[in-house]
């Protein structure tokens, strides 16, 4: 399964990425939303993600650029967001941007492994 972990910061970026490495994910990171989007164009991504607050183009905006292109050509990436902000207002504006999941920051290991086992294939949790 390959894995895009989209995340500013350097020291949960790399423990995404070892740790995803680590648990047999094939992992790519990198460090902002255009990056992002530029690596879900050049590669294929079982799933995404997606920190909302980066630098150059943020989690919300990447996520609508990536579902507006799979409305073009087919398809459905599982994007989950990333975020310290854990009020439900905050989860719905994930949603409504496109996303399809939530996990809170700091990051729960059961949770994320959890989302890892979802099916989202139809673009809903």
């Amino acid at each position: 399964m390959r894995i895009l972990v989209a995340e500013d910061d350097p020291t949960i970026r790399q423990m995404m990425a070892t740790l995803l490495s680590r648990c047999g994910f094939d992992c790519r990171s990198v460090d902002n939303g255009r990056k992002a989007v530029e690596a879900w164009e050049d590669e294929t991504f079982d799933f995404i993600f997606m920190d909302v607050q980066m630098p150059v183009m943020d989690g919300f905006a990447a996520t609508r650029m990536i579902r507006e292109k799979e409305a073009l050509k087919g398809g459905h990436t599982p994007i989950i967001a990333l975020t310290a902000h854990a009020m439900e207002q905050d989860r719905q504006q994930c949603l409504d941007s496109g996303m399809d999941d939530y996990l809170s920051k700091p990051i729960d290991l059961d949770e994320l492994f959890s989302l890892l086992k979802n099916d989202y294939s139809k673009g809903v949790s």
